[in-house]
């Protein structure tokens, strides 16, 4: 029975693999438009992709961020200033990619901007904080792949979403996993309504990462401000020691996140150019070996693996 199970297992990964392996023709003909360009996933997949041939179109906060781009990439690249939380600059941008892609449609469309605001128990965090990531996170992924959809449907094309691990299981950052399991749900969604039109969804979900949103420094001393700011009777509750404690452990995590964007951007590209994308992709080896098992089991075995070494709030019972 064991040796059946063993060779149906093989068979089915055999015929995954060369599924997947399948590239889509002419690649050089198909643009992407790319959110998020300045640095990180997103400045890493448009040089990628710009290798790779594709004509890309790459969405950037700043003009900086934009010029630095262009001098790192060939002229096929082009950049546009995009602010995913201003409909007139998302209205601009979709006019901008629609001169380019003309009658050929957008072929992908990989929604990759966001911040991390969440340095610190739900608790600590103001709700003006919660306002502003959700409207990059979630509200800026929905409204960008809303205005796009009608070029992307036209090249019966691609849509690519960068969640997270934290959209998959939640153990820290609040309002950051709310905004990631918002994108999940939005793709699910998606991905169902628009299989009848050609249209293929695709999540990536990256674990650990070294990136400007994963910087130690920088991380800890929003994380110093917001606790400074938290209001006294909240920072009674949990005392001082915890908060040390606290962030020594939020040290280890980010000081451990794997400097290899490849493992992330490599999904980004397979999910764009492969004749079969799979509909999740679970970047890095903490993701796939470590969060992904670990969200199959029972919750409360979860919490318990996740939270046995949390130090204890100073009022806790």
């Amino acid at each position: 029975m064991w040796l059946y199970l063993a060779v149906l297992l093989g068979l089915y990964y055999l015929l995954r693999w060369y599924r997947e392996r399948q590239v889509v023709s002419h690649l050089q003909d198909k643009f992407v438009f790319i959110t998020g360009c300045d640095s990180g996933f997103g400045n890493q997949l448009a040089r990628q992709l710009d290798l790779r041939g594709l004509r890309v179109l790459a969405g950037c906060l700043t003009e900086q961020g934009a010029e630095q781009l262009r001098n790192q990439t060939s002229d096929r690249l082009q950049t546009v200033i995009l602010d995913v939380t201003k409909t007139e600059s998302i209205a601009a941008a979709t006019e901008w990619v629609k001169e380019r892609v003309g009658d050929r449609g957008l072929w992908g469309l990989v929604n990759n901007a966001g911040i991390f605001h969440s340095h610190g128990y739900a608790e600590w965090i103001k709700i003006e904080t919660y306002r502003d990531t959700l409207r990059v996170n979630l509200i800026g992924v929905i409204e960008v792949t809303l205005s796009m959809l009608p070029l992307v449907r036209k090249a019966q094309g691609r849509i690519v979403n960068v969640s997270s691990i934290l959209g998959r299981i939640a153990f820290f950052g609040a309002v950051y996993s709310c905004s990631k399991y918002g994108v999940e749900a939005f793709s699910d969604i998606l991905r169902r309504e628009l299989q009848h039109f050609g249209v293929k969804v695709s999540m990536v979900e990256p674990g650990y990462f070294k990136t400007a949103m994963t910087d130690w420094q920088k991380f800890s001393e929003i994380m110093k401000q917001i606790w400074k700011e938290t209001p006294a009777h909240i920072k009674e509750t949990y005392g001082q020691k915890f908060f040390d404690a606290y962030h020594d452990l939020m040290k280890q995590g980010l000081l451990s996140c794997s400097t290899n964007l490849n493992l992330v951007t490599d999904c980004m590209e397979h999910a764009l150019t492969s004749v079969h994308p799979r509909t999740r992709y679970s970047a890095g080896w903490d993701a796939q070996f470590f969060f992904v098992p670990l969200s199959y089991l029972p919750t409360s075995l979860a919490d318990y693996i996740l939270t046995r070494s949390w130090p204890k709030p100073a009022q806790a019972v």
